[in-house]
């Protein structure tokens, strides 16, 4: 087998199909699980669940033939090689992982902060990671982050009637 960059590429392709079967047969296994918790109906002899935990079954099982066929087809040394070139990537776009881990905080801060100073803390905060920096940029990023966070409660509050989460603090 030469190392042409194809026959690489190919490999990182088939590393991640095997990773995307994976990801469908975890899946499929805990709605199976979740379709066997659904209540029977008295007027159904087989339940509400039946349907989905058939389907979801069939998912699992075709899944986990598909992991095991790609796992005979990966050559051992294509491992490494995606681990490498999935570091690259990573690095290059950090700025991704950055902006998912902002939501993820900004997620678990609405409870804590409300929707209005968590929403405000997140937008400021990551458009100041992600814009260049100016005195002009920033005093725009205050104001779209006051627009969307405060503003937004209030346009939900008065004019919708739905109130957004205050938080605990």
């Amino acid at each position: 087998m030469s190392d042409t960059p194809d026959i690489k590429t190919q490999e990182a392709g088939e590393i991640a199909r095997l990773l995307s079967y994976v990801v469908l047969f975890v899946g499929s296994v805990g709605l199976l699980v979740a379709a066997r918790t659904i209540p029977a109906s008295r007027f159904e002899a087989l339940g509400a669940g039946a349907f989905p935990t058939i389907i979801f079954a069939l998912i699992a099982l075709m899944s986990a033939g598909a992991i095991f066929g790609a796992l005979r087809d990966i050559p051992k040394a294509a491992y490494g090689d995606f681990i490498h070139h999935s570091a690259a990537w990573m690095r290059r776009c950090y700025l991704v992982f950055i902006s998912l881990g902002a939501f993820s905080i900004y997620l678990l801060a609405i409870p804590l902060l409300g929707f209005s100073i968590a929403s405000f803390v997140f937008l400021l905060s990551l458009q100041l990671i992600l814009m260049p920096r100016s005195a002009k940029s920033v005093a725009l990023a205050v104001v779209v982050a006051m627009v969307f966070s405060f503003g937004l409660n209030w346009l939900f509050a008065e004019v919708f009637t739905v109130f957004l989460p205050k938080g605990a603090l």
